[in-house]
């Protein structure tokens, strides 16, 4: 578990450092006045696709150049939210973030209830969510929003205890290294989601965003 803890916080320094660069050169500003914005914002969710269903036929290499290639494209399509949300604003919801994951990810890994049995629910409850975040680009409603932010935490907050348990059963199978080593990719990516899309909708919910 601790090299799946290393390559996820290494993944998130990246996206983190990213984003702030890319905010602070104006380079999404630039970005966003043309239509390569699309395939900033489109790049990462087909590359996490690619990933998860290519991750255990790749090679190591290969496997940590997508990881760490989609950190930096994930980094560039959130970097708008520092035009958006002030920095105060962004580190606070970061802070609660990353307190609320580690609390739920230690009880995902303590726990000797069997979380399996919500994966189809949370599965739903991610449909579900998809799907109003779909529905609200069109409606643009703020109360509409709140609602889908609020579900998405609680959420994403399960989530993060089910993929834990999830990743510890994987761990335990013993396997070759390189194997091993793909696992804890595979596992970082997983839990990477579940902080950002956590982060992402506490960010929403609060609505505490620049004047």
């Amino acid at each position: 578990m601790l090299k799946v803890c290393d390559f996820m916080a290494g993944g998130l320094a990246v996206s983190g450092a990213t984003s702030y660069l890319a905010t602070s050169i104006s380079l999404y500003r630039q970005l966003a006045a043309t239509s390569l914005i699309w395939l900033i914002m489109m790049a990462p969710l087909l590359l996490v696709f690619f990933l998860s269903s290519r991750i255990h036929r790749m090679s190591l290499a290969a496997a940590q150049l997508a990881f760490w290639s989609y950190a930096v494209l994930m980094g560039l399509s959130l970097s708008g939210i520092f035009l958006v949300y002030s920095g105060a604003s962004v580190a606070k919801t970061f802070f609660i973030t990353a307190a609320t994951f580690s609390a739920m990810g230690l009880y995902g890994y303590k726990t000797t209830r069997d979380l399996t049995r919500v994966g189809v629910f949370l599965f739903m409850g991610l449909i579900g969510i998809i799907l109003a975040s779909l529905v609200n680009l069109l409606l643009a409603s703020p109360a509409l929003e709140t609602v889908f932010s609020f579900i998405g935490v609680i959420l994403f907050v399960a989530l993060t205890a089910y993929d834990t348990q999830r990743i510890k059963v994987i761990y335990a199978s013993g396997d070759p290294s390189q194997s091993m080593s793909k696992k804890a990719l595979f596992g970082a990516l997983m839990l990477y989601l579940d902080f950002i899309n956590l982060f992402l909708m506490l960010l929403l919910f609060t609505r505490d965003r620049r004047e």
